[in-house]
């Protein structure tokens, strides 16, 4: 993913919230969201180029949300894929705290990268782009792109400050809403872009929520609705490189059966 925002704690009936764009080359071949043969217990989308997945769900409850980390002239094409690190997390059994302890002694190889991983303990996240230890994300609306847990860009404040409004609106999330929220194409001002080293242009065109480009750009949302009744409902929609929807996949994750069922 490259925009994500979280909101932990705010509606009774649904303690954790995720809505997330995933931006990426259109060439790139992708799976949509779906339970894995090879892991039925697994709900993701599925990176079919270097192996992965960018967010996924499981019928433990557990969630796995993973981010780069743009560092531009630092990239090590030979390093392990980074969407390995989501998957293994949603294969296994170890602690969302535990599992971060443990990549963080073995991190480095990596290119850049933000995680977020989710258990009955709540979320928690690590960069390897920041000295400090993996730490549980508090509760309420927060966010991360493709710099730091909450960091200011303009993109990630507007989105969070949307989401926020939605929530204060209402008891029921509305995923068209969610999705209209992270549908959003209008660039930041040019005073307010970051410079993370990629030239003006390209600051431009990343600076919105939505990218619409027709060699990389948005790929898909990804809503995450979790009740405290033991379920989850997971929404993706699908655009191609003209910003278009071209297909989606609803889902229902029940945490008590164990089970994943389509909508």
């Amino acid at each position: 993913m490259c925009l994500a925002i979280f909101a932990q704690n705010i509606l009774s009936d649904w303690p954790l919230i995720v809505v997330a764009n995933r931006d990426e080359l259109h060439v790139r071949p992708t799976d949509a969201a779906q339970p894995w043969v090879d892991a039925p217990s697994v709900l993701a989308g599925r990176d079919l180029q270097a192996g992965g997945t960018w967010l996924g769900l499981t019928t433990a409850g557990r969630i796995a949300l993973l981010t780069n980390f743009r560092e531009t002239g630092m990239r090590d094409d030979q390093a392990p894929s980074r969407g390995q690190l989501a998957e293994q997390y949603l294969r296994q059994e170890q602690s969302a705290q535990q599992y971060l302890q443990t990549l963080r002694q073995h991190s480095a190889p990596y290119n850049g990268f933000n995680l977020l991983v989710g258990d009955q303990s709540g979320l928690w996240y690590y960069s390897n782009r920041l000295i400090a230890a993996p730490f549980k994300v508090p509760d309420g609306v927060s966010g991360v792109s493709n710099a730091t847990f909450n960091t200011p860009w303009p993109k990630l404040l507007r989105t969070q400050r949307s989401v926020s409004e939605h929530l204060a609106d209402t008891q029921h999330p509305d995923p068209a809403r969610l999705f209209e929220i992270f549908q959003d194409t209008v660039r930041a001002a040019e005073h307010e872009l970051p410079d993370t080293g990629v030239g003006l242009d390209r600051e431009k065109l990343l600076g919105s929520p939505f990218i619409k480009n027709e060699r990389y750009g948005t790929r898909c949302t990804t809503i995450i609705l979790q009740h405290r009744q033991g379920y989850a409902l997971f929404y993706e929609k699908r655009y191609d490189a003209h910003g278009q929807a071209v297909g989606d996949s609803n889902w229902r994750v029940d945490f008590l059966a164990n089970t994943i069922a389509a909508l």
